[in-house]
């Protein structure tokens, strides 16, 4: 490799963390494995051209591979969610979102979202963010933490009397399915759109795994096309039908947001939604979900309280301060020590602050990725258990970093997926 010979430091740093990766387990429920063919893609020299505008409409010469490689990606992602128009050209999640406002909002206008506490994401109206300043946020949540039920009674008052422009689905950390139907008929008693950012559950859908919310009649997705779509960090926005709302989402994202495209990323994207459309990605999908309700299961039988009660998709929200008297923070610091990756989290009105709450966050792509089944993953939220009730004991978690470097190397990270 030429990093090695050219900078030996960067090169050392890349190969310290291939290694992190090789024998150790991510459980983080937005993080995966790309295939090899997705790291040729973002490391070829498309990542040299500059592609302000859209296939067809550039700014600049010499695009006649990047328009092949562009519209390749939106293609194939309205054939994986059933729409009629992708843009594929968002640099992430977040600011996918943040053009999605600008389209269809105007300066303190409102948006209906998931609030944080209870699962949401920062880019749905958090304080900390600088869309508060622009847009006014209103929020809805749980009616009951223990089952995950969202309170669509409330939600739907808090709509007749905000009246958004827009009703926003979504989440980060929330692990039950949502009532689509109600969120798009409270979209429509206010006369909003109902928007469903899908950066968690993308390729849950897109495997058939989980419902598509086009499918009840939501307006537009936004979503990341990492997590468990698999694919480059990068993002997306979907119009289900409506070509005067896609012509403002492109407008929004150039030149209203971003300049050039990062194309090679979108080589990425591609080459990720084509694996996605293959059929061993629908068996993917639904595996991820079996290996999360084995560990849901273990959780269960050790009387850990989980947030929701458990999971229907990808992820489990554990309280374990409440549980086991251990910190988010100190479970996420002694897990990654055995080798195991997760994230602190808040749980619904948590009483501990942000940044050592009393959750903790996991979920199962990556390990599935890995070929991991319900036994394996069983096996991991047994050491998830017993790691934290010893958390000082060096001698068992020693041996448990042991057993974890000897799964995760007897499930090495597949080159490819089809």
């Amino acid at each position: 490799m030429y990093i090695e010979k050219q900078d030996k430091e960067v090169a050392e740093a890349i190969a310290g963390e291939a290694e992190r990766q090789a024998e150790g387990l991510e459980l983080i429920p937005s993080e995966n494995y790309v295939s090899k063919a997705v790291l040729e893609a973002l490391g070829s020299v498309l990542t040299n051209k500059y592609s302000e505008g859209y296939p067809g409409a550039r700014y600049y010469g010499g695009q006649l591979y990047t328009d092949v490689v562009e519209n390749i990606a939106r293609d194939r992602a309205k054939q994986l969610f059933n729409c009629s128009f992708a843009n594929v050209q968002p640099l992430s999640g977040a600011p996918a979102n943040v053009a999605m406002y600008f389209a269809l909002l105007q300066p303190g206008d409102t948006v209906l979202g998931m609030d944080l506490s209870h699962g949401g994401h920062l880019t749905h109206g958090h304080p900390v963010t600088y869309l508060t300043k622009i847009f006014n946020f209103v929020r809805y949540k749980m009616k009951d933490a223990n089952t995950g039920e969202i309170d669509y009674d409330e939600m739907l008052e808090v709509a007749k009397r905000e009246k958004p422009k827009i009703v926003l689905a979504g989440y980060s950390a929330y692990s039950r399915e949502l009532d689509y139907e109600k969120f798009v008929a409270i979209a429509r008693e206010v006369g909003a759109l109902a928007v469903m950012d899908i950066a968690h559950i993308a390729g849950l859908i897109a495997g058939k795994a989980a419902k598509n919310p086009f499918d009840y009649g939501f307006d537009l997705m936004t979503t990341t096309t990492h997590k468990t779509l698999r694919g480059p960090r990068g993002g997306m926005i979907l119009t289900r039908e409506s070509e005067e709302i896609a012509k403002k989402i492109d407008k929004s994202i150039f030149p209203g947001f971003q300049g050039g495209p990062h194309m090679h990323q979108i080589a990425g994207k591609a080459v990720a939604f084509g694996e996605a459309l293959h059929p061993s990605f629908q068996t993917y999908a639904a595996q991820i979900l079996k290996n999360a309700k084995a560990m849901e299961k273990v959780f269960r039988e050790a009387n850990i309280r989980m947030l929701g009660g458990g999971t229907s998709n990808h992820l489990i929200l554990a309280d374990v301060f409440g549980s086991l008297g251990v910190t988010g923070k100190e479970a996420e610091t002694v897990l990654d020590e055995v080798g195991i990756t997760l994230n602190k989290n808040a749980i619904a009105d948590d009483t501990r602050k942000p940044m050592d709450p009393s959750g903790i966050r996991f979920g199962t792509p990556a390990i599935t990725t890995r070929k991991f089944g319900e036994k394996e993953c069983t096996r991991v939220a047994e050491l998830m258990i017993e790691t934290l009730k010893n958390k000082d004991d060096a001698a068992v978690k020693g041996r448990i970093r042991e057993e974890i470097r000897s799964l995760a190397l007897a499930f090495p990270i597949p080159e490819s997926f089809v």
